[in-house]
């Protein structure tokens, strides 16, 4: 029977082959970033020079190492990885991960060795990550297996799957360090010689400390299966995709990273579609998709308000959720009437909602703080998107009140953008992060996620 990859995410003991005693060095770093997160489990460095490393005992070889280490990293020249594998292997090491790099997206001489290491699993059954691989992240373990210094990695909800190594690596340290969300799973597919993508989102469709997945690919290995099991896990489970790849400079970058072979992008977009996953196509929307998906519900569907204190903004975006397939509903006479109360009666109010209009009767502050309660409570309302405009010299509008204006509407995303003077934009998005609203710091971004958030709604609500 095939081993499960269950292992790779809540390993009882792991072994780094290549351990360091030098600062810096790959071999080093993740033993730091074992002990940084406090990983419970034991962990044996191999270094045939060392006695102890880090204030852990090391071992001269994998064959001296005590039996029954369930997880295997090997961070060796691809040339000494083959053999490194196969003693892996005989000491009954299960999972391993291969963090190396110099395979087939290397030469032809890396390509033979790639070759190799596929062998190997096909005679013994053993379970890979990589080659090629940055490592993996499981914060319910307090594990990483990353060469990147993280330190300790915040806990959170939302998974990655990645054919690149830099989720678990510079992508990570940016959201630990200019983000407020937290990570539940990511797993660095690397080459996937072994474990690739339909089998990482099987496993997280399953996890229950997963609640939304997203996903950076250059190729995908079996779209069979990766549309039945997609198919599956989209209907209860936001999953989002950064397929690239789809020009012919995008196809040769990827060849040239993980030895991933293009294929048709047009089939690539039907079979996601099919599949119900929503396809992205910028990288930095996997962060802020990620964002919303941590501080924001998932709207009910797609009519949304949008309230700024410009004309010229309100038009702009009036636009831009037409392009992206958002509605703005008209709102009931009642919610009008209540912003008429506010306002100086000299701009005839509706959605999109010009605030200025309401901020000659009864300022700034109370003009955002009433608009955005009057768009929130209106039944025909799914989202809002408010652009806040805030300076030195104006009252700002309070974050307790818009907190509980969200937490009165657990069902609609209050998602919030800004204008202004940007020492104050970045003090109140930075205090309202870390309260748990969802903040972006360009007026369109709030729009682009809520359309994404948007068709994963309609994946989770299409009929079997």
């Amino acid at each position: 029977m095939r081993r499960t990859i269950h292992t790779f995410f809540e390993p009882r003991s792991l072994a780094v082959i290549g351990a360091s005693r030098t600062p810096g060095r790959p071999g080093h770093v993740v033993l730091q970033n074992l002990l940084d997160n406090g990983y419970p489990g034991a962990v044996y460095p191999v270094n045939p020079e060392a006695k102890e490393i880090l204030g852990l005992r090391a071992y001269p070889t994998i064959a001296s190492l005590p039996d029954g280490v369930e997880v295997g990293i090997i961070l060796l020249p691809a040339r000494a990885t083959p053999q490194a594998l196969r003693e892996c292997v005989a000491k009954g090491m299960g999972h391993i991960v291969l963090s190396a790099g110099g395979f087939a997206e290397y030469d032809d001489r890396g390509g033979s060795i790639q070759s190799e290491l596929s062998e190997i699993i096909k005679d013994t059954g053993v379970r890979v990550l990589g080659p090629n691989t940055s490592g993996h992240t499981s914060t319910p373990a307090r594990l990483t297996t990353s060469f990147f210094p993280l330190g300790k990695i915040r806990p959170g909800h939302l998974s990655y799957i990645a054919q690149t190594g830099n989720f678990a690596t510079h992508t990570m340290k940016l959201i630990l360090t200019s983000e407020h969300y937290g990570v539940a799973r990511v797993v660095g597919l690397g080459n996937k010689i072994d474990v690739e993508e339909s089998e990482a989102l099987e496993y997280l469709g399953d996890d229950p400390q997963t609640r939304a997945i997203l996903i950076y690919l250059e190729s995908i290995s079996r779209p069979r299966e990766f549309l039945g099991v997609a198919s599956r896990v989209t209907r209860h489970k936001p999953v989002i995709m950064l397929k690239t790849g789809a020009t012919d400079a995008g196809r040769q970058a990827a060849v040239a990273h993980t030895a991933a072979l293009g294929t048709e992008d047009r089939l690539v977009d039907g079979l996601l579609r099919q599949a119900g996953v929503a396809r992205i196509s910028d990288y930095t929307h996997l962060i802020l998709v990620g964002r919303a998906l941590s501080t924001a519900p998932l709207p009910r569907g797609n009519r949304v308000a949008v309230l700024a204190p410009s004309g010229a903004m309100l038009v702009s975006l009036a636009d831009l959720c037409i392009r992206l397939e958002l509605s703005l509903p008209e709102l009931e006479a009642q919610t009008i009437q209540r912003l008429e109360s506010h306002s100086g009666g000299f701009i005839r109010l509706r959605n999109p909602v010009d605030i200025w209009a309401l901020t000659s009767k009864c300022g700034i502050k109370q003009a955002y703080e009433e608009g955005i309660a009057a768009v929130m409570h209106d039944p025909n309302v799914d989202a809002v998107a408010a652009v806040l405009m805030l300076t030195a010299d104006q009252e700002r509008p309070s974050l307790s009140l818009l907190l509980d204006i969200a937490h009165e509407n657990p069902n609609k995303p209050l998602l919030l953008s800004f204008t202004g003077d940007w020492q104050c934009i970045e003090e109140f998005a930075r205090e309202a992060a870390l309260l748990g609203l969802a903040t972006f710091m360009e007026i369109e971004q709030p729009l682009e996620v809520l359309s994404v958030l948007c068709r994963c709604r309609r994946s989770m609500d299409r009929p079997s």
